[in-house]
């Protein structure tokens, strides 16, 4: 009960709102990038001149924006679901999760409002593919356990990626760094309670219950990748058409590096959270990580040595 408190007192203090502390009145800086380089890969995509490499930054960039209205929908979801078992009990949780869910619910109206702001600016064409409550109920149909570690993934490596990325380098746009900070704020909170919750559901499964959990997570990251595939495709498009043409190898190399980015930010950045990593090895089995390790190998490889560094 003692971290629930804490949870709430956090959350207080750092509350925030969209207009009157984030937006305040202002525009995106399409002078500078909205992504680090080391976040983006900017290397993996050849030799781009510097209008290039900051058009692939603020493509991504709105897509990372988009991705996360998009994980948000389900997040909310499940913590409302799991508030359920508090409704009766303990009233300190429900607020944490309550709470919790209404800075979800926060969160997507702040990336929706974000992408129409850049659907204003940057050149038409550009495509979100995935359909934010299609992919709510297909990853709300697995095990709480499995979802609970998909968040826990997600919230963990949004702090990692602020941290270590997004907040150091002084070339973003203002506007763009004020969003991830505000967002990371109150994300902080959320990761202990997901921390708290998928221990706790751990607790109620038996073995057998556990090793199909651990089947979902796998299916939910091969999900995930799905997701990821589409999505670089659909940027690599976008790219090559406000770009011009370009030879067919260049195309194909922009399409892998939207991917591996994409993979590198959206799974593998996670996994090597130390803080994610610990807690998965602390509810599963050394043949359990095994399998989940399997699973992941082709993905790790596709993006080959890559560290979550401070940025220049």
């Amino acid at each position: 009960m003692i971290r629930y408190a804490a949870a709430i007192e956090a959350s207080k203090r750092v509350r925030w709102e969209i207009d009157r502390d984030i937006i305040r009145g202002r525009e995106f800086d399409y002078s500078r990038k909205f992504l680090p380089d080391g976040l983006a890969l900017i290397e993996r995509f050849g030799p781009l001149n510097a209008e290039g490499r900051r058009l692939v930054s603020q493509i991504q960039g709105r897509t990372y924006a988009n991705m996360f209205g998009l994980v948000e929908r389900f997040i909310g979801a499940k913590f409302l679901d799991v508030s359920r078992d508090y409704w009766m009990g303990d009233q300190k949780a429900l607020e944490a999760l309550v709470r919790s869910t209404d800075e979800e619910i926060k969160h997507q109206e702040l990336f929706r409002r974000l992408d129409a702001m850049m659907d204003a600016q940057m050149p038409s064409g550009y495509r979100f593919v995935p359909e934010a409550n299609a992919v709510a109920q297909a990853v709300l149909a697995k095990s709480a356990w499995s979802v609970l570690g998909l968040t826990a993934l997600i919230e963990l490596f949004v702090m990692a990626h602020y941290r270590s990325s997004i907040q150091p380098d002084a070339e973003l746009s203002p506007l763009w760094k004020d969003v991830f900070m505000y967002h990371w704020r109150e994300e902080s909170q959320h990761a202990i309670l997901d921390e708290l919750e998928w221990r706790r559901e751990h607790a109620k499964l038996d073995d057998a219950a556990r090793e199909r959990a651990v089947d979902d997570l796998i299916a939910l990251a091969g999900a995930v990748d799905g997701l990821l595939q589409m999505q670089a495709n659909a940027d690599a498009q976008y790219f090559d058409a406000v770009a011009g043409m370009r030879p067919a190898s260049e195309v194909e190399r922009t399409r892998e590096a939207f991917l591996a980015a994409y993979r590198w930010q959206y799974i593998v950045s996670g996994v090597r959270e130390p803080r994610f990593a610990a807690i998965l090895a602390s509810l599963t089995t050394p043949a359990q990580r095994a399998r989940i390790g399997q699973a992941l190998a082709p993905i790790i490889a596709s993006v080959g040595a890559v560290e979550l560094r401070m940025a220049a």
